[in-house]
């Protein structure tokens, strides 16, 4: 079947911005450009399940550039680009990136075309176009392919990974390859260490009630495999996150039982650059650089479901 014939794209509204909503046969997504272009919906329509976390009692307004991440709706799909934490830029002194990087912050420009949605948006400090563009291979399936131009005349570091704060409904599994089966806390929050590792499967399940907790952690290096997901032990609820593991080779996994949030949540983010700072990854050497007027292409794949979640990992890049 054609993309053209088994999806819709559509405008609207949402909590007072102009939004954009694709829809197929098995999910649905909405994003608002003006808002950083934040994903505030992804639904799997044969049961209902909203994945992402809205922004509650909170209010949905325009973030201020260089402000505090946390100070705002803390809702939905984020990009954080160039870095996650403040930091240098590492091309001039002279600026600071401010915290989760410069693009969720500021508007987007968007464009709807055959039934996919593009979107770009450009640093107001530097010289780089950022575009994201969205499709559905199938009717289960969500691509989104990412480009990074850079416009300068000099090269280009950089980190990016995608902070979707997914919402934890019911007793939820964080899932890895078996391979995988250790990951490093970077943060520590009430009960773990900085930088030990822990068994994943004796850290993985996440519930639905607040405790005032939150922790991150990373797979050491780079990742055998490059798929991870979450699975809803009670309803059976999936979804599969897929990037190739060449250009996107590291992993973190963030939850939050209302250490920063005030609902539980949890964000898959895989990683280009290791780890959260871009000067850190400049100075491991895991930053990715764009040559001089040159670009960088990647993307990531979501795979969403309910019953049987094994059968879709083969579907994706190893």
């Amino acid at each position: 079947m054609k993309n053209e014939q088994m999806v819709r794209v559509t405008t609207g509204t949402y909590k007072g911005f102009a939004s954009i909503t694709m829809e197929s046969e098995h999910i649905s997504l909405t994003t608002v450009p003006d808002i950083g272009g934040k994903l505030v919906s992804i639904v799997y329509k044969p049961t209902g399940r909203e994945w992402m976390l809205d922004s509650g009692h909170r209010a949905l307004r325009q973030p201020e550039y260089g402000s505090s991440f946390s100070e705002w709706d803390m809702s939905g799909w984020d990009e954080c680009f160039p870095t996650i934490n403040a930091c240098p830029s590492m091309i001039d002194k002279d600026i600071t990136l401010p915290d989760h990087g410069e693009i969720w912050a500021i508007p987007w420009d968007y464009t709807i075309v055959a039934n996919t949605i593009f979107c770009s948006v450009r640093s107001p400090r530097l010289h780089y176009l950022f575009t994201r563009r969205i499709s559905f291979p199938s009717t289960d399936r969500i691509r989104i392919d990412y480009r990074v131009d850079n416009l300068s005349d000099q090269p280009m570091p950089f980190l990016w990974v995608p902070h979707p704060q997914f919402a934890i409904i019911e007793p939820t599994r964080v899932l890895l390859p078996d391979y995988m089966d250790k990951m490093m806390c970077v943060y520590e929050g009430l009960t773990l260490k900085r930088e030990e590792s822990y068994t994943w499967d004796d850290v993985s399940l996440l519930a639905p009630g607040v405790t005032g907790d939150g922790r991150k952690f990373y797979y050491e290096g780079q990742v055998p495999a490059g798929w991870s997901g979450l699975y809803g032990e009670e309803s059976g609820n999936y979804l599969i996150m897929s990037v190739p593991r060449d250009k996107v080779p590291y992993l973190g996994v963030w939850m939050d039982e209302g250490k920063f949030n005030d609902r539980v949540t949890c964000a898959l983010e895989p990683s280009i650059g290791y780890y959260d700072s871009l000067d850190m990854a400049e100075g491991n050497g895991t930053a990715r650089h764009i040559p001089a007027k040159a670009s960088f292409a990647w993307y990531l794949e979501l795979s969403i479901g309910a019953g049987d979640w094994r059968h879709r990992i083969n579907k994706f890049s190893k």
